[in-house]
């Protein structure tokens, strides 16, 4: 869902990295950005450095753990029945 209004803070970064997959374009049209990338990079940016973050370019907000679940690699534990624990 696009936000009406430009989100900033944690709400941006959130944002951000759950649409970081599609591109910058979609990103910051998602945040409430539209088409101004510039006006989104910069408060992304801003976002990031207020909590720490060290993020350089959009794809970096992108976790191992969402690489590894696109992936469909790893294990999944779980018993065969509901009976078995």
């Amino acid at each position: 869902m696009t936000s009406p209004k430009p989100l900033l803070g944690t709400d941006l970064v959130d944002c951000a990295r759950a649409n970081a997959k599609q591109g910058i374009e979609i990103a910051a049209y998602q945040c409430g950005y539209g088409d101004d990338i510039h006006s989104f990079t910069q408060a992304l940016r801003e976002s990031c450095e207020t909590m720490n973050l060290k993020v350089r370019e959009l794809n970096e907000l992108i976790t191992n753990q969402d690489k590894i679940i696109e992936l469909g690699t790893g294990e999944i534990v779980a018993p065969e029945t509901s009976s078995q624990l």
